[in-house]
């Protein structure tokens, strides 16, 4: 049954319209092959929908919960980036600061041409710590096949050995060229990564640690980390949909391709998603556990910078800096495997919607948020006041369940 923890009234939404959010949802669990679905959304600072549909483990019985835990993927880039920026309020770097600056080996790196050659990064414009959050970096992802660079990033295993610690994926990450000069292209990529480094860099403490101490403890987020402790994984939710994006060799056209084939079911990740060694498989990109509750948590704060009990985490003017577009109107609309993402820019870290038209959802004009490989998804208002969280683990679904949510939500205001 749905839980509403408070009344939607109190803060302009209809309680019997938010009662439409359930059906939909079962249906993609009924007809998709979605095993289970947990939807939360809040408003004003209130959450007014808890809900769960299906299974969190359907071979096992065990139904889906309000306190099931899920690989987030992509869904912790947000963290990283604002984790990163509670730095830059401490002055300790500027967004133009070259990489380098922290990292040496990126002085080095190459960008490979066109025509196979390779040329040193502009001097007066290298990696800068603003390129690692607006994807402008000129680094690229292992599954991405639209420039050379990818064949490298496959050989060298960069997502698929979590046995190597995250300053070793950087340092690897580092010796091989830029796809392209930083600042000309945006092109999804492990620059979160670089960023998660960075924050160890620049603060002297293990990842986890300071995550643990900047966002997760303040914010009250228990179940978000980079593992699952032995006494809360019968409540992990066990993966489903295609093939591991993440697996040795795999790509996006191959991935599309067991899509087209029907090649869909219950799929073991543990390997490139390990839940037994936090201090090791600590990434940016990917890695953070958490469950629906807690990245409402986390999605509420960035409305105002403060957590429920009125700590400050990050600052307002911050937070605006972030969610505002970043990228010239000539590299827009950027695109991910081809695919454009219409009606919006990116900010540090999350796109940013400019042109409700565009986007063909309901929403409004500065919303921004993110989602995950496993199709996890966010978004934030700052308009409405209002966060929306879904949170499933199907890997690559290319229907938009995500979309319907946001209508039903949107549906539901009253004020």
């Amino acid at each position: 049954m749905t839980q509403l923890v408070d009344a939607p009234e109190s803060v302009g939404m209809n309680a019997e319209r938010l009662e439409r959010i359930r059906p939909v949802m079962q249906r993609y669990v009924d007809q998709n092959g979605y095993a289970g679905i947990s939807t939360m959304v809040a408003r004003r600072g209130k959450i007014v929908y808890s809900d769960q549909v299906g299974w969190q483990d359907k071979e096992a019985g065990v139904a889906m919960a309000d306190d099931t835990i899920f690989r987030i993927y992509s869904m912790t880039k947000p963290i990283i980036y604002t984790a990163l920026m509670t730095l830059y309020e401490e002055g300790k770097f500027s967004l133009l600061d070259p990489v380098a600056k922290f990292i040496p080996a990126f002085a080095a790196t190459k960008v490979l041409q066109g025509d196979g050659s390779l040329a040193d990064q502009n001097p007066l414009r290298p990696i800068q710590v603003r390129d690692l959050m607006t994807h402008c970096s000129g680094l690229s992802y292992d599954f991405l096949e639209d420039f050379p660079v990818g064949q490298m990033y496959r050989e060298a295993r960069l997502m698929n050995d979590a046995t190597r610690t995250l300053e070793g994926v950087i340092d690897e990450l580092a010796r091989i060229p830029l796809a392209f000069h930083p600042g000309s292209q945006w092109h999804y990529s492990l620059g979160t990564d670089v960023a998660a480094h960075l924050i160890q860099v620049i603060s002297g403490q293990p990842l986890g640690q300071f995550l643990q101490e900047r966002m997760f403890r303040p914010l009250g987020m228990e179940d978000t980390a980079f593992g699952v402790s032995p006494e809360k994984r019968s409540r992990l939710a066990a993966m489903y949909g295609l093939p591991d994006l993440f697996e040795q060799g795999m790509t996006f056209s191959a991935l599309f391709g067991h899509f087209a084939s029907g090649n869909s079911g219950r799929r073991e990740v543990a390997d490139t998603y390990p839940v037994d060694t936090p201090d090791v498989f600590l990434r940016g990109g990917i890695g953070l556990f958490s469950t629906a509750a807690d990245y409402t948590r986390f999605a509420t704060m960035l409305l105002t910078g403060k957590a429920e009990d009125g700590t400050r985490i990050i600052g307002r003017k911050t937070l605006e800096l972030m969610h505002t577009n970043h990228l010239p109107a000539e590299l827009l609309p950027y695109s991910i495997a081809g695919i454009p993402t219409l009606g919006y820019g990116f900010g540090l870290g999350s796109r940013v919607c400019s042109d409700i038209g565009a986007t063909a959802v309901a929403g409004s004009a500065g919303e921004f948020g993110w989602a995950g490989a496993a199709k996890t998804y966010y978004w934030v208002d700052p308009r409405e006041e209002l966060v929306g969280v879904f949170m499933t683990q199907y890997m690559v679904g290319f229907d938009l369940p995500e979309n319907d949510l946001r209508a039903l939500v949107y549906q539901a205001i009253e004020d």
